[in-house]
C-alpha cells in the first residue's frame, strides 16, 4: 500500500482525535509512524492501526475506514496527474469508471509492487451504477468513504449501498443511485 495512505491516515487521527492518541495507537502497534509518500508498506499495519484508534474511540473499524476515505479524497485528487481524461470529468460515475480505466493502471505502470483494488463494472446509466470491488486488503469501507469524497466533490449526492459477496470483504458489490 502506498505510503501517502499512511500519511493521510496519521493527519486525521492527529486532527479529529488529537496528537496524544495517535501517538497512543502507534506505540501499542509498536509502529514508528515513519512513511513516506511514495513508499510501499503492508497494508496489514494500517488496519492495525484502524483497530487500534476504534478500541480508544469506541468508532468502529468500518466507520473509520469510512470516514478516512470521505476524508482523503480530496488529497488524493489533488495528487493525479494533470491529464484531459480527469479533466473532463462531471460527475461521480465518470470519475470512479476512470479510477479503473485510468488511475490504477497508471498507478501500476508507476510502481510495478502495487497492488490496487479491481472494479469491475456491471451496469451503468445516468443515474445508477454496479460495480465490484475486489482487494485482498478488504477495505471496502475506505472505498465507500472515497465514492462519497467523490460525490461530495462533484457536488452530488449518491444513495450508496454494498452487498458483501465475500466473508471477508474482499468481494463487495456497490449499487450507486444519484438522488440529486
Amino acid at each position: 500500500m502506498k505510503g501517502i495512505i499512511f500519511t493521510e491516515f496519521m493527519d486525521l487521527v492527529e486532527a479529529k482525535f488529537g496528537l496524544d492518541v495517535l501517538d497512543s495507537i502507534l506505540v501499542e502497534a509498536e509502529d514508528e509512524g515513519v512513511y513516506t509518500s511514495v513508499g510501499s508498506y503492508d497494508h496489514r499495519s494500517l488496519v492495525k492501526l484502524i483497530v487500534l484508534l476504534s478500541q480508544k474511540t469506541g468508532i468502529s473499524p468500518e466507520d473509520l475506514q469510512q470516514v478516512f476515505g470521505q476524508s482523503v479524497f480530496l488529497n488524493l485528487y489533488a495528487a493525479l496527474p494533470n491529464n484531459a481524461s480527469l479533466g473532463e470529468c462531471k460527475n461521480s460515475f465518470q470519475f470512479v469508471r476512470l479510477v479503473e480505466d485510468y488511475i490504477h493502471i497508471e498507478v501500476k505502470k508507476l510502481y510495478a509492487e502495487a497492488n490496487p483494488p479491481k472494479f469491475e463494472f456491471i451496469s451503468e446509466s445516468e443515474s445508477e451504477m454496479v460495480f465490484d470491488y475486489k482487494s485482498a486488503r478488504c477495505m471496502s469501507h475506505v472505498c465507500l468513504g472515497l465514492v462519497q469524497g467523490c460525490a461530495d466533490h462533484f457536488g452530488e449526492t449518491l444513495e450508496i449501498k454494498m452487498d458483501e459477496q465475500s466473508t471477508d470483504h474482499s468481494h463487495v458489490r456497490f449499487f450507486l443511485t444519484l438522488v440529486s
